[in-house]
């Protein structure tokens, strides 16, 4: 999409004034926020575009064109910090920012750009932030998706939203992709990374080892990619899939981003991890029950979206934890129908490849 087409010509092409954009901090809803950064660089292209990041979310930064660095700044959430948002208040205004975009409705979210003194602050009205954001955006609660809330901050004021969004971009390097293979000892072949993980139990399938073993009698390697917390889920798929399941979770996001873009295709619940992936170009099954796909799915568009077949009269819930039907949604979603659904998505993309 060219905003341009839409707006008008580009905006002040002499503006070089550091724009600052304060995002959600879940995996899932950083990487969406590069929508963000793609829809500000096509109305003021010299104007450089920075983004507050904690130090989970930092590798993402790497791979985010038109980001010129991430701001490392891992505020704790449950208290105010104050030293810790003079500290980070002091780096900003070293920076001279001229706007900050303040995504989180949050007033903790406006506390630093008030105290660096940067003087364009726009985000929607929330939480009593009067006074500490001088551009007011209203109208939040009409915007259809939580991507419509964020990217609109990014447009001129009083513009309507654009029949589509530019899609979120994770650009990793061949190279680095290759390092990363060849350091953990992986093969070139076909390789199906799961991602079993998500923040919200109700939103995980459980049925992740069984797809792993009808996958590995295919011939095919199937890697394990999360963090810390699925290291557990990761033993359960190895012992349920055999050996050609390698177990890739670890405490560094990159190696799951590297996963990803290595990757033939990634079969996630809805995660930060599916948003990775699909960002990335990698060909993507989405699984979702308690959540929608209208508000949740990537704006780059999934490979598969698997919905269980059963009708249950409760979804989309988005509840954390199921409370009625057994948690239907989900257990109703065989593994064989996963299992055909990626092999369709692996002959796709071959011939696709092939073309």
């Amino acid at each position: 999409m060219n905003i341009n087409s839409i707006y008008g010509e580009i905006e002040d092409s002499d503006d070089t004034r550091p724009i600052l954009i304060i995002p959600y901090m879940w995996i899932g809803d950083f990487v969406r926020g590069h929508t963000v950064v793609r829809v500000l660089k096509e109305r003021w292209p010299n104007r450089p575009v920075d983004l507050l990041t904690t130090s989970l979310c930092a590798p993402l930064v790497d791979y985010m064109p038109g980001v010129r660095s991430g701001i490392i700044s891992d505020l704790p959430r449950s208290r105010l910090a104050v030293a810790k948002q003079w500290a980070l208040a002091a780096q900003l205004r070293a920076r001279r920012y001229g706007t900050a975009l303040v995504l989180p409705r949050t007033w903790k979210s406006a506390i630093a750009p008030v105290l660096a003194g940067i003087p364009e602050r726009v985000g929607f009205v929330g939480e009593a932030r009067f006074g500490m954001l001088n551009r007011w955006r209203w109208g939040e609660k009409a915007l259809p998706r939580f991507i419509d809330k964020n990217a609109a901050l990014a447009l001129p004021d009083g513009s309507p939203l654009p029949a589509q969004w530019p899609v979120p971009q994770l650009q990793v390097p061949p190279e680095e992709v290759e390092r990363w293979r060849q350091a953990n000892g992986l093969g070139t072949g076909s390789a199906v990374a799961l991602a079993p993980g998500s923040v919200g139990a109700s939103k995980r399938w459980t049925y992740y080892p069984e797809a792993a073993r009808l996958l590995a009698e295919q011939g095919l390697d199937v890697w394990v990619v999360g963090g810390p917390g699925e290291q557990a889920l990761a033993a359960a798929i190895m012992a349920g899939g055999g050996p050609r399941v390698r177990d890739l979770t670890g405490t560094d996001l990159r190696n799951g981003i590297l996963a990803m873009a290595a990757a033939s295709v990634a079969i996630s619940n809805d995660s930060g991890l599916m948003h990775i992936a699909a960002a990335l170009g990698t060909p993507t099954m989405g699984i979702f029950g308690p959540t929608s796909p209208y508000h949740w799915a990537p704006l780059n568009g999934l490979a598969a979206t698997v919905l269980t077949k059963t009708s249950v009269p409760c979804q989309p819930c988005h509840r954390p934890v199921c409370t009625m039907n057994d948690h239907r949604c989900m257990r109703d979603i065989l593994p064989s129908d996963v299992v055909e659904t990626a092999q369709r998505v692996l002959s796709e993309a071959a011939a696709s490849a092939a073309h």
